[in-house]
């Protein structure tokens, strides 16, 4: 086994970006590296207390429990939306078909609650597994299903609702009824 140092260091360089990813899109980028270095911190103190098989989602809860405590609910959500407006920005410039597509769930997505962004990106955008993601939020994997399941429908509801995505919508057929 390792001494600390080179546990630590190794731990530090596999996940330092994926966390510091991870405080960026809760956090914006004005308080990301903040948040990172605290965390590491905190994993320093505790390595001993650090699962061999679930590192990543425990360095995400570090950080997220940091996050929560350390930075009030305002300045987050300034910088996050900050950083979402520049994301909208380069989304409008960019070429593609999908260019509209993602403008308009980077929109939606900018609605929702701060909770309802982190259960969205956990699994999408930081590639966490639905365990290590629930093990993030603190919850077992049924309850973040069905979180996951429940921002999804919001999501869903703030695409449609902004009217520039096509949504499904049930065929009437004149003289039948909807069961």
């Amino acid at each position: 086994m390792p001494n600390p140092h080179e546990r630590f260091t190794t731990l530090y360089n596999t996940y330092q970006a994926r966390v510091y990813g991870y405080a960026v899109s809760r956090a914006g980028h004005q308080l990301a590296e903040e948040a990172v270095s605290e965390t590491f911190l905190v994993a320093w103190r505790r390595l001993d207390d650090i699962p061999d098989h679930a590192q990543l989602p425990w360095l995400f809860r570090v950080a997220r429990n940091i996050l929560r405590d350390n930075f009030r609910q305002g300045a987050r959500r300034a910088s996050l939306e900050a950083d979402l407006r520049t994301w909208m920005e380069k989304a409008v410039t960019d070429v593609g078909e999908h260019a509209t597509e993602r403008l308009t769930i980077l929109r939606a997505l900018a609605t929702l609650s701060d909770d309802d962004k982190e259960i969205l990106t956990l699994t999408t955008w930081h590639g966490l597994s639905a365990a290590e993601a629930a093990e993030v939020l603190g919850c077992t994997k049924a309850t973040f299903f069905v979180r996951l399941h429940r921002a999804r429908r919001r999501l869903q509801s703030a695409i449609d609702t902004a009217g520039t995505a096509p949504s499904p919508k049930p065929v009437i057929i004149p003289g039948r009824k909807l069961r």
